[in-house]
């Protein structure tokens, strides 16, 4: 018998095409009245449709997230949510406006409802992230955690094929790392494969028809399970080069993770094969690095680093930053073999 400790995490969900106009009911479930909605500024649009939406209940939007959260931005969220009184924040978008209102939710305590609009699922999870002179820094606090999300697939339809490509493999990459993760469990691991699965069923069909709301819906359960068992296991060395890759360079978090995916999971291929098994099966291919490289190549998504803006002159730095403080990881964390990694990435070979 197999023992494990598995951490339920206390986030209530909405799911379903037309829920968003559930939102004024959900905030005031929570006995909130004086809500900042927080969004990127290209989404200010959808900010000020949620906006209108709650009428009373909200009290501006703030439509300055930015990647990654820098430090400055950050701050100025904060400030504006304290001098309007706010006592809630809603976030709409993909992680950049989620990763937002968990600082806000850090430093003041406020309850957030998201309404995610990509695949990046870091509305499930209580890991934060703030990048402060090109260094990104994440961290786990269980109040950041939204206490509501609203997964309405109708607010996917929009993203661009391109977009839902990079941002589902994002998602995909949560799965992949929680089957090696070392306290992975049972539960966390059914819903990795059921996400890989989920989310390999339906970006093809996303990306061939992004009106299609089933293929919608598939993509943003896939998406929410993986935001589940990210929130609920440890991460490894995927996640420790995209967070350096993408805080240290400013590349988009979402395409980072599509491109190093595959050569994570080559990485860690033979310190971990019962997992990566569990990966191809759910892909339906006969191995997961491979399968991972070609199903991102299928999508139309960038495959090396070289094509997203990586320089080439910064991989030493990136393996050295990667190496200083690893992440748990299956196979032994190496300078040499990370570099090899990133070399390998950086040309988008298929691994």
């Amino acid at each position: 018998m197999r023992v494990f400790t598995y951490d339920a995490l206390p986030i209530r969900v909405v799911f379903g095409a037309g829920t968003l106009t559930q939102l004024p009911d959900e905030v005031g479930r929570l006995g909130l009245a004086n809500v900042l909605v927080l969004s990127t500024p290209g989404q200010h649009a959808l900010g000020q449709r949620l906006v209108d939406l709650l009428g009373p209940l909200a009290a501006g939007l703030h439509a300055h997230a930015k990647m990654h959260v820098p430090a400055d931005v950050a701050a100025a969220a904060v400030a504006e949510a304290t001098r309007i009184n706010a006592d809630g924040i809603v976030v709409v978008g993909g992680g950049s406006a989620v990763g937002l209102g968990k600082i806000v939710a850090r430093d003041l305590g406020l309850p957030v409802v998201a309404v995610p609009t990509t695949y990046a699922g870091s509305e499930m999870t209580p890991i934060w992230g703030l990048t402060e002179d090109g260094v990104k820094t994440t961290a786990r606090d269980p109040k950041v955690l939204p206490r509501t999300v609203i997964y309405d697939p109708e607010l996917t339809v929009g993203l661009p094929p391109g977009v839902s490509a990079t941002s589902g493999m994002n998602a995909m990459a949560h799965a992949v790392e929680a089957l090696y993760a070392p306290d992975a469990n049972p539960i966390a691991s059914t819903m990795a494969e059921q996400s890989i699965a989920a989310l390999a069923r339906g970006l093809p069909r996303v990306v061939a028809d992004p009106a299609d709301l089933d293929a919608r819906g598939d993509a943003l359960y896939g998406a929410w399970l993986a935001g589940v068992v990210l929130g609920t296991v440890g991460i490894g060395l995927h996640h420790k080069l995209c967070h350096t890759l993408g805080g240290t360079f400013d590349l988009s978090h979402a395409d980072v993770h599509t491109v190093i995916l595959p050569h994570a999971a080559a990485y860690n291929a033979a310190a971990a094969p019962d997992a990566l098994a569990r990966v191809a099966a759910a892909l339906g291919v006969s191995e997961a690095p491979g399968g991972l490289y070609d199903l991102a190549k299928n999508l139309g998504a960038p495959t090396g680093l070289a094509a997203i803006g990586m320089p080439e002159s910064g991989l030493d730095r990136a393996a050295d930053l990667a190496v200083a403080k690893p992440y748990p990881n299956p196979a032994p964390v190496t300078r040499d073999g990370v570099r090899v990694l990133l070399e390998s990435a950086f040309h988008g070979r298929r691994p």
